[in-house]
């Protein structure tokens, strides 16, 4: 149930047919005409701007307009009890009591629900997240990203949309050969006794290694370990497995699960890149050519070439993109232009790629090859996943012992849990950075959103225990025309807007919108429950220890709507704590 579509369709019916009796002129469209929940200084419930928006085209004042709209408004909806008028216009809605009463039984009819924009149209997504080179642990670089498109993935889920997670294998080109052959030294290292070259740059040197080293031997008494060439296109299988082993392990640590993993090698060998750079080039969008020096330092010793381009720059790019290196070998940016062919050839209808803070420089090329294979320039989605901070004691912290140069996904998890990780990892927007401290995540105060929202859920359903009622129990609907008091109604009007936070969540992709709406519902749960410290009245439970229908009903729209909401975030709701 969303009372602001409700009012807003009364709203529009009213003003059509004003309209046709002409007492009225309508833009093409009133998208412009909103309905919120005013400020708390204001005696009202919901508050539109509907007399400002239509104003001019009226050629009338606001306030006068206004006016005009509230009687034929109220004759609409006989459970409004008063229409005000606010400067500079705003008409402001006022309920009857009944009207809350109806609200929470829809909420706990439709629990299950509850949100859902049932309007919107449906579609199939497929959302492209992590991407990891397979060559180690995850570290915490990966996991703001990891935890944004999982929950970007709940949303969408939860919105009734059809969602593929997939996880692309970047298991091809040199970082692979360097990988598997730091893997090759720290098997001899194991058998023969050998140093690992440390010396060597362009070696993996972190301690993870011994773990796959020891995998492999184990498991493949056949395999000699003398030669590097001649073993090394099985040994890179071996490798890129155990690393994808480790990955999956660290993914699902952290409550995250993908339905896809796709090849970048087995795209390479299968032609996929030859058939999409056919493509292109018979649509005429590459051209053999040169590229400028790029403005950085060091760029003195760049050395201008002839070479296949892409015409990024017709769609918005900054300059046209190489698809072939100076041996014949393809690029990264061809690879993954296959890779998105191969993605748009399974018919989604939308892409989308959640890429880290690194790689925000790479979405224009990216867009603007989507947007040549599908000639569509929506077709695409690309979030950025800005860099977390980690602090403790007021300092960076770094807590991993590994010789890698990273704090690896388990570390953290291990460090707070999973529950704190996915939480505050989303409590900012994904596109500015987050500060992730542990010494705030610890504490059990109101100063820690996930301690606050959880606690709130588990007030509730000590309630419910102490009454012998199942917090978790399906509730029939109940007619009566409960008396809720303004401190309720403060409550009700914060969960009529669950929907407007799923709508806005999911159609601009930001879940940081869901963490920050159940810190606000539980921070006026907790102000209200604190109310009964000294006004018996306010108190869930009587002296009787009981609980009145109205309270319970209450009681359990708040739990169903913070418990849906850390589902979609994929976090707990403890009942004691």
């Amino acid at each position: 149930m969303n009372i602001f579509d409700q009012l807003l369709e009364k709203i529009k019916i009213t003003l059509l047919e004003l309209s046709k009796k002409n007492n009225l002129i309508l833009p093409d469209n009133l998208n412009g005409i909103t309905a919120e929940i005013p400020p708390p200084k204001f005696d009202c419930d919901i508050s539109t701007n509907a007399a400002m928006f239509l104003s001019k085209i009226n050629k009338k004042s606001p306030m006068d307009l206004a006016k005009e709209l509230i009687t034929p408004l109220k004759e609409k909806d006989d459970l409004i009890e008063d229409i005000s008028i606010v400067k500079p216009g705003f008409i402001n809605v006022k309920y009857k009591t009944i009207f809350w009463t109806n609200f929470l039984n829809e909420i706990i009819k439709n629990s299950k629900t509850f949100g859902i924009n049932k309007k919107e149209e449906k579609s199939n997504y497929l959302i492209e997240f992590v991407s990891a080179n397979p060559t180690g642990p995850l570290h915490v670089g990966h996991c703001r990203g990891a935890i944004l498109g999982d929950v970007i993935a709940n949303i969408l889920i939860f919105n009734n949309h059809k969602v593929t997670k997939e996880y692309y294998i970047n298991d091809y080109g040199n970082q692979i050969k360097n990988f598997t052959k730091s893997v090759y030294y720290r098997i001899r290292e194991i058998i023969f006794n050998e140093p690992f070259p440390l010396e060597d740059e362009d070696l993996y040197p972190g301690d993870y290694l011994i773990n796959f080293a020891n995998n492999i031997i184990n498991s493949n008494k056949k395999l000699k370990f003398e030669n590097f060439e001649k073993i090394y296109e099985e040994l890179t299988v071996l490798s890129v497995n155990e690393a994808l082993k480790l990955i999956k392990e660290n993914l699902k640590t952290l409550g995250i699960i993908h339905d896809n993993f796709i090849s970048e090698k087995d795209l390479v060998l299968n032609g996929e890149v030859e058939k999409v750079i056919d493509y292109l080039k018979k649509n005429k969008f590459v051209y053999k050519g040169k590229i400028k020096a790029p403005s950085y330092e060091g760029s003195q010793n760049w050395v201008e070439r002839e070479q296949l381009l892409f015409r990024s720059s017709d769609f918005g790019d900054d300059k046209d993109r190489s698809l072939q290196k100076t041996d014949g070998s393809w690029t990264y940016f061809a690879s993954d232009v296959a890779y998105h062919k191969n993605k748009l050839d399974r018919k989604y209808d939308y892409l989308i790629n959640i890429l880290g803070s690194d790689h925000a420089g790479y979405i224009k090329r990216i867009s603007s090859s989507v947007e040549a294979l599908s000639n569509s320039s929506e077709k695409i989605i690309c979030k950025v996943s800005q860099l977390v901070k980690l602090i403790k004691n007021k300092k960076p912290f770094k807590m991993s012992k590994r010789k890698g140069d990273y704090i690896t996904l388990d570390d953290l998890i291990n460090e707070v849990g999973k529950d704190a990780t996915r939480f505050i990892m989303l409590s900012r927007s994904s596109d500015v950075e987050l500060d992730f401290d542990f010494d705030e995540i610890i504490k059990k105060t109101k100063d820690n959103p996930l301690y606050y929202v959880q606690y709130g859920y588990a007030r509730i359903a000590s309630v419910f225990r102490n009454t012998n009622n199942n917090i978790n129990s399906d509730f029939n609907t109940i007619k009566n025309n409960f008396k809720y008091t303004d401190d309720e109604i403060k409550i009700l009007k914060k969960l009529s807007e669950w929907p407007k936070c799923i709508d806005t969540s999911c159609s601009k992709l930001e879940p940081h919108r869901i963490p920050t709406y159940l810190h606000e519902l539980a921070s006026l749960f907790h102000s209200y429950w604190n109310l009964g410290r000294d006004n018996p009245k306010k108190r869930f439970i009587d002296e009787k220890k009981q609980i009145s229908d109205d309270k319970l009903i209450f009681l359990k729209a708040i739990s169903n709507v913070i418990k849906t909401g850390m589902n979609i975030i994929g976090a707990s709701t403890p009942e004691k704590m």
